[in-house]
């Protein structure tokens, strides 16, 4: 077990070849899955925290639903949709990292959606109390609780990254694992680890986690920075 450790550490400090690929991969896919949903997301949370309409709640049950929704379910869904029997075989996306990415999306969004929905709605109303008093527009308006909410955005950005980068039952149904091209850490660590290759699994385990603690102790910092 040492010795795998070791052998880990000194895969990752001579930044071996497949390593750097299957980083490189993982940081496309996970950056521009969680970029796009929160671009998506974050309007749509602060829509429904902000405003009250008939239907409201039966959205939020919707998202709710769909934020519990399994991975390997949406995973299946993409599959079913792009494979050679879809509507979309066309596209020929099948295991590609966009499809990875679009179905991340699907996956983070109602996240952000979530978290942004009910921050926005305890903070919303003296928002709206202070914009009226200026006189500002709708679109004004906004900017302003964008700006009141800049920690919590960045906050909710860095729990979408971290939901993606962990993420493995859809990228790996719909990416297929395939080395060089669409293997991620996570569908790298099982494959690897299958095959009984320890090294490469415990490599891309200690900069997972690495990251993972990154993430965490920088989303704690900014929850704090909100309770002040």
């Amino acid at each position: 077990m040492k010795a795998s450790v070791l052998k880990a550490i000194e895969l990752i400090l001579s930044r071996d070849a497949e390593l750097m690929d299957i980083l490189g991969v993982t940081a496309e896919m996970s950056l521009q899955s969680s970029i796009f949903a929160l671009l998506i997301g974050l309007p749509i949370g602060i829509w429904l925290g902000t405003c009250k309409f008939p239907g409201r709640n039966m959205l939020l049950v919707a998202n709710r639903t769909l934020q519990g929704l399994p991975p390997v379910v949406c995973g299946l869904l993409f599959y079913m949709l792009f494979s050679g029997v879809g509507p979309f075989r066309h596209l020929k996306l099948l295991f590609t990292v966009k499809i990875m990415i679009m179905a991340q999306i699907v996956l983070i969004t109602p996240i952000v959606i979530s978290n942004m929905e009910s921050y926005v709605a305890s903070v919303a109303p003296a928002v709206r109390e202070t914009a009226k008093g200026m006189g500002l527009g709708g679109f004004k308006t906004f900017w302003l609780l964008c700006n009141e909410c800049m920690y919590q955005i960045i906050s909710v950005y860095l729990l979408a990254f971290a939901r993606s980068i962990a993420e493995v039952g859809a990228v790996s149904m719909v990416g297929g694992a395939i080395a060089w091209k669409t293997n991620v850490m996570t569908t790298a660590i099982m494959q690897y680890t299958n095959r009984g290759n320890f090294t490469l699994g415990i490599a891309l385990g200690i900069i997972l986690l690495t990251i993972s603690l990154i993430v965490n102790v920088g989303i704690s910092l900014l929850q704090r920075r909100l309770s002040r």
